[in-house]
């Protein structure tokens, strides 16, 4: 029978040297005194070590919750306090335990598995990373597709999986938290994956106007340019930073002539399409417009409802499907806020040892799901039922007589009569000019039907929520 450690692949924070635990055991110890001992207890104490590979300390939780939240709120002073202990460090990354990569020996360490697994750098003379971190869990493999975003999808694995440029540059746009940045790495992975030795660049536009900046001060312009005009992959994220900034414009312009005459690729995001982008110089917007330009729209029901089943079939998450539907309906902002409600449920289902149900949710996300202080209407309740029940609004006041258009009409005339304060009359009007007998039949049919059929209660419950939060 084989040891423990061939039949399991999964780096353990025991394999991290006696050397680098007692590193960690001073950044922690660092921290409990900068942060105090119920954050250190509740967000640092359960963290594990699992490496340290390309000047990049690699951390693992427990919980999804908690690696989110070191991530966002304390992962800059881990990375101070690492750097202070070792000069080394260069970033501190926090991932969740299913997901920590795997570090292979380093005798046994291809080039390839090295740049698969943490991507090479560029660095400017003064040692500095020239370009920011790639997140190792923005892959082409997490992205979920769906129709607002799939033809900026299908573009960004064309240029990931070309030598020359497909398009040039390659512009996605779209709001916030729609997936603009995760397709980005997800190219960088990508191309760093298939040629190693591409030199890709992966920055923000703030981060590009203040090397600018830097460089100007310095009087070091020359080192700037040619830093930045020899990589083979130049990306930008958000580049309607740079709106209204005159000179950094000019620096950009002349960066970006430069690498397209090189036949070098050239990838940037926004919020906006170059056309609608205010402050923007004319000759530059006009380049921008020059390639392909990828918009993601917004989210639709059916691409929330993927990423949420995604999301929770990788983490392990028990949710049932009414609560995906139920968080799919309401949640529709972005995506980072939707998968921000994930987490949360998560956490607080593991805390408590409960399953997570609507209850859980409006308990959970009340902040996301405030009521609304106006009364709810007629009209909105006809409009979420057909929604729900996925027909047409104007069957409400048809005189069809099917049974996936009577059901949904008479719950929307019962679910009148219980949230708002109209009589049978005034419902009926409002539904085709029905007779009020009508609505006090339908009234008492939908009430005897959730007793002895639990579909009909459930969704009854469910569109009830759907309007009140």
């Amino acid at each position: 029978m084989g040891s423990d450690s061939n039949n399991n692949n999964k780096t353990s924070p025991n394999q991290a040297d006696d050397h680098l635990l007692t590193k960690w055991t001073r950044v922690k110890d660092r921290i409990r005194v900068d942060l105090g001992d119920n954050i250190w207890r509740n967000w640092i104490k359960g963290l594990d070590i699992y490496g340290l590979e390309h000047g990049i300390v690699m951390l693992g939780s427990a919980s999804s919750f908690v690696t989110a939240r070191v991530n966002s709120q304390y992962a800059d002073r881990l990375r101070m306090y690492w750097q202070a202990e070792d000069q080394s460090v260069r970033d501190v990354k926090v991932s969740h335990k299913q997901h920590v990569p795997v570090m292979p020996e380093k005798s046994n360490m291809t080039a390839g598995m090295a740049a698969e697994m943490m991507a090479p750098v560029a660095k400017t003379d003064s040692g500095d990373e020239l370009g920011g971190v790639l997140d190792p869990r923005m892959t082409f493999n997490n992205f979920i597709v769906g129709k607002p975003n799939e033809l900026a999808y299908a573009a960004a694995m064309r240029v990931a999986e070309s030598d020359v440029p497909s398009f040039n540059p390659l512009f996605l746009h779209g709001g916030v938290g729609l997936g603009k940045t995760h397709l980005m790495h997800a190219i960088a992975w990508q191309i760093r994956r298939r040629d190693p030795s591409r030199k890709v660049v992966y920055l923000s536009a703030e981060k590009f106007m203040y090397r600018f900046i830097r460089a100007l001060r310095f009087r070091d312009t020359m080192q700037f340019k040619e830093q930045f005009r020899s990589v083979d992959v130049l990306m930008v994220d958000d580049v309607q930073f740079i709106s209204g900034k005159d000179s950094t414009q000019e620096e950009f312009f002349h960066t970006f002539n430069a690498l397209i005459d090189q036949n070098r690729q050239i990838i940037l995001s926004a919020d906006k399409s170059p056309t609608n982008l205010d402050g923007m110089e004319e000759r530059l917007r006009s380049r921008l417009n020059w390639g392909m330009v990828a918009d993601i729209h917004p989210t639709t029901f059916e691409l929330r409802f993927g990423i949420l089943q995604a999301r929770a079939e990788l983490e392990g998450i028990d949710l049932p499907q009414k609560v995906m539907e139920y968080l799919a309906h309401k949640i529709t902002s972005n995506v980072r806020e939707l998968e921000g409600s994930l987490n949360r449920l998560s956490a607080y289902a593991s805390l408590f040892d409960v399953p997570i149900t609507i209850d859980t949710v409006h308990e959970v996300l009340s902040d996301l799901l405030r009521s609304s202080s106006a009364q709810i209407s007629i009209d909105a309740i006809q409009r979420e039922v057909a929604r729900y029940y996925n027909i047409r609004q104007t069957e409400m006041h048809s005189n069809r007589r099917s049974r996936n258009i009577v059901r949904p009409r008479q719950i929307a005339m019962y679910l009148a009569k219980n949230l708002t304060n109209c009589s049978y009359p005034q419902i009926g009007s409002r539904f085709g000019d029905r007779d009020h007998t009508t609505v006090m039949h339908a009234v008492r049919k939908i009430e005897d039907m959730m007793t002895e059929d639990r579909q009909i209660a459930d969704d009854v419950v469910m569109i009830r929520s759907l309007l009140s939060s």
